[in-house]
Formats: structure tokens, C-alpha cells, sequence
């Protein structure tokens, strides 16, 4: 009996040990790494591969990445193929890691595909539109939760938490884009990111380059650009926080345009863009005072 009693107690220890030990998460995006540290809390260890400041367009996995990866229990991918060495990773871990290509759990917006004439392209940048947050954030939670059930009840309060923090954010952006009038919302950037906070906030996109950073604008498209600036009275042109094309020069040049403050575009930055909340209030703040 007494053995009996000791077996049992030590089968408790290790149950307990094991519900404690933190999910083991690696992520692709510095929109994600947040997102599962809001929503695990001590619950998860996430390794972030992708840092604040560098491009996702150009990020390719080194050793170490793949390494950390297989010892994952779940990886997170902004998916809409912004990562296109999803193969690799898979490949690397054997699909032993739970993957979760997040931006596939909701429907994307398509572009046309400047590459392909009549073809369209998914836009990857999902994490402009908060009502996307809010999916990513469920779906975060849920893949919490298969993981690690016992924290069932710490992953769906820290979830909710954070979608009301998500609710507040949306409510500020509401009305501080209502400071603009509908005719001005005309938003020039670097490259194509922004089109799901414009679908959201009723802006209209003149982008130099594609969706990715790596896309290179033609004369014509650019002369296009300067044109509608000049029809339309913009009056002010965006940089982004990772690079600030030499055309932007250019277009300030020949339409009278001026340069307005880098947005951060492809995800988190440091110090003042540090958190989505901050990114985001930055990036209205920032288009609406320049171009009122």
C-alpha cells in the first residue's frame, strides 16, 4: 500500500512538473513574438527569430534558427507567404512542431501582381487591420491550448485582456482619423504595406514599390505617382522606419510634397514603436498630422 502511495504521489509531482513547463514557441514575426507573450504570460518561452528593425521581406533562417525550431513546440508564421522558407522549417523539424501560418486563418486582401500582368498576389501585411489582431490573437490562444490544456483558464484571461487593449486602440484610431477629412485620406509610402489600414480607414494607397521591399518602381510608375500628388494636393509623402528609397527624394522634388515622419511598416520597432499599441498610434499619429 505504502508503495502504492508513493508511486501515486510521484506520478502527481511529474504531472504537476509538466503542466508547469512553459510551452516552447518560436516566432517569425515581432507582430507574433507580442502576441504570444501577451497571451502565454510565464506559460510560454518564445524565441523570437525575427527582431524589431530588421525586414521580413529579406529575414532568411540561419542554423541556429532551424535548431531552435526543432526543439519548438509550436512555431508562428505571419503566413500570405511573407515567409517563403516555411519549406525549410518544416523540412528542418520533420513537422514534429505544431506550425501556425496565422495569416491563413483569415481572408486576405489580393493586389494586383506588378510582376504578372492580370495576376493578383495576397497582401501579407495582415497586422494593419486590429480586426486581423483580434484573429490572430484567438488564434494564439487556441494553439496555447491544445499545446498546454491546463492553462486553458491563464491563456483565455490574458487573451481577453489583450483583445480589450486591442478594442481601446481601435476606438483611439477611430477618432483620430476622423480629424481628417475623407478627400485628404491619400497616404504615398515606400512600398505596398498599408492596405489593409486602408481598407479599415477609408485611405487611398499610392505605393512606389510592390508588396515587398525588394520590388523596384518603374519611371512610369513613378511619374504616375508625382502626377496624382500634384492632382490631388497630398502633402505629404512616408518613409518607412527600414529603409527610405532615394525616389521618395525625387517625388518630393517634382510634385512640392513633403516628407512626412517614417512609419514602421513590416512590424515592431524599438523604443517608441516597441508594442503594436505604440506602432500603430505612432503611424496614425503621424499621417494624419502630416497630411491635415
Amino acid at each position: 500500500m505504502k508503495t502504492l502511495l508513493r508511486l501515486l504521489f510521484t506520478f502527481t509531482l511529474c504531472a504537476c512538473a509538466a503542466a508547469a513547463e512553459p510551452i516552447r514557441v518560436s516566432s517569425f514575426s515581432t507582430i507574433l513574438t507580442e502576441i504570444a507573450t501577451q497571451v502565454g504570460g510565464d506559460r510560454v518561452q518564445v524565441f523570437a527569430h525575427v527582431k524589431p528593425g530588421v525586414d521580413p521581406h529579406s529575414f532568411e533562417p540561419k542554423p541556429a534558427d532551424l535548431r531552435a525550431v526543432t526543439a519548438a513546440q509550436v512555431v508562428l508564421l505571419s503566413a500570405k507567404h511573407m515567409e517563403a522558407y516555411t519549406g525549410k522549417l518544416k523540412e528542418a523539424t520533420g513537422s514534429r512542431s505544431d506550425f501556425i501560418e496565422v495569416g491563413d486563418r483569415f481572408a486576405s486582401l489580393r493586389l494586383p501582381d506588378e510582376g504578372s500582368p492580370g495576376a493578383t498576389i495576397e497582401d501579407p501585411h495582415w497586422w494593419h487591420s486590429i480586426s486581423n489582431m483580434r484573429r490572430a490573437t484567438t488564434t494564439v490562444r487556441d494553439a496555447f491550448i491544445a499545446a498546454s490544456p491546463a492553462g486553458r483558464a491563464l491563456f483565455t484571461a490574458n487573451a481577453e485582456r489583450y483583445l480589450a487593449a486591442l478594442d481601446t486602440l481601435e476606438a483611439w484610431a477611430k477618432g483620430k482619423v476622423a480629424e481628417l477629412p475623407r478627400s485628404s485620406r491619400k497616404l504615398v509610402t515606400s512600398h505596398d504595406a498599408f492596405q489593409y489600414f486602408a481598407r479599415d480607414f477609408s485611405f487611398t494607397i499610392y505605393a512606389v514599390e510592390g508588396l515587398s521591399t525588394a520590388d523596384q518602381p518603374s519611371s512610369g510608375k513613378v511619374a504616375r505617382i508625382i502626377a496624382a500628388i500634384r492632382e490631388q494636393g497630398v502633402k505629404a509623402v512616408f518613409p518607412e522606419s527600414i529603409e527610405n528609397p532615394k525616389v521618395l527624394r525625387e517625388i518630393t522634388r517634382e510634385s512640392g510634397a513633403k516628407i512626412g515622419p517614417a512609419l514602421y511598416a513590416d512590424g515592431l520597432g524599438t523604443g517608441e514603436a516597441g508594442t503594436y499599441a505604440a506602432m500603430f498610434r505612432h503611424n496614425v499619429t503621424a499621417i494624419v498630422d502630416a497630411l491635415k
